[in-house]
């Protein structure tokens, strides 16, 4: 149900274009580290021992991985911090992915960020997919210099490239693919922006790793915190939740 780019070089520290990239401390503009942040590129730990979950969710799978500063790092952001994501399974299919992250710097200073996860859904044909949820929200557009817009129609469909920024979302937003007859259903809690991306054609010729025409197969929709970015105190901890399930496409979406 996630998309792929068939030319994806899983070697560091290569982009995969694909999945769900992982944006810390940057995604956009917000200061001079690279567009989408380091943690997606950087090797990740497993927590052999992890907090359990509470009693009412003992029959989900789950994983927790942690990303802290290095020595190395620090040179490139100058900050301690502790990053923390469980990958969580549920029986039905769901997957929720929960972020934490703790400033643990000594020196008293805060730190401030922007986050995303940037989610590749895999889609039968893009001119045949709809987003429902954003309509008559105000969104950056980052083909107009970041201009702000305010979106018109009953619901969000594609014709041509698109990179925007919708802000203020609601927690439930849902894409639906026409051919599959599928809708994917994107919760969200402590992520208030929701970034909506395809390439298309010419854009996609640029991205090494596409293939022709395999923009048509994907839509990034992209639970985030852009317009405002989080500012933590030293042992202050941010929380951030997306949790992505697929229903038939006889769903009707409604915000909640």
């Amino acid at each position: 149900m996630l998309f792929l780019s068939s030319k994806a070089t899983f070697q560091p520290p290569k982009v995969i274009n694909g999945g769900i990239q992982i944006c810390f401390p940057q995604f956009g503009s917000h200061c001079s580290l690279e567009h989408r942040g380091f943690s997606r590129n950087r090797v990740w730990c497993m927590d052999p021992d992890p907090p359990p979950f509470p009693t009412c969710s003992t029959n989900k799978a789950f994983i927790d991985l942690i990303l802290k500063h290095s020595e190395e790092g620090i040179k490139i952001w100058p900050h301690r911090y502790e990053f923390r994501l469980r990958v969580t399974l549920g029986p039905g299919g769901d997957l929720m992915l929960t972020s934490r992250i703790r400033n643990t710097n000594t020196d008293g200073k805060p730190f401030t960020f922007t986050f995303s996860y940037q989610t590749y859904f895999a889609v039968s044909d893009i001119s045949e997919v709809r987003v429902e949820g954003l309509e008559t929200l105000d969104y950056l557009d980052n083909l107009n210099n970041r201009e702000r817009f305010t979106e018109q129609g009953d619901a969000i469909t594609f014709e041509s490239e698109v990179d925007k920024v919708y802000v203020s979302t609601p927690t439930k937003i849902a894409i639906l693919d026409h051919e599959k007859k599928r809708t994917f259903v994107l919760r969200k809690d402590g992520l208030p922006d929701a970034v909506v991306w395809n390439p298309w054609d010419k854009k996609a010729k640029t991205l090494p790793d596409f293939s022709h025409g395999e923009y048509k197969n994907m839509l990034c929709v992209d639970a985030s915190c852009v317009e405002n970015p989080i500012t933590l105190k030293p042992g202050e901890e941010w929380k951030g939740r997306q949790e992505l399930s697929a229903v038939p496409s006889s769903y009707c979406s409604s915000r909640r």
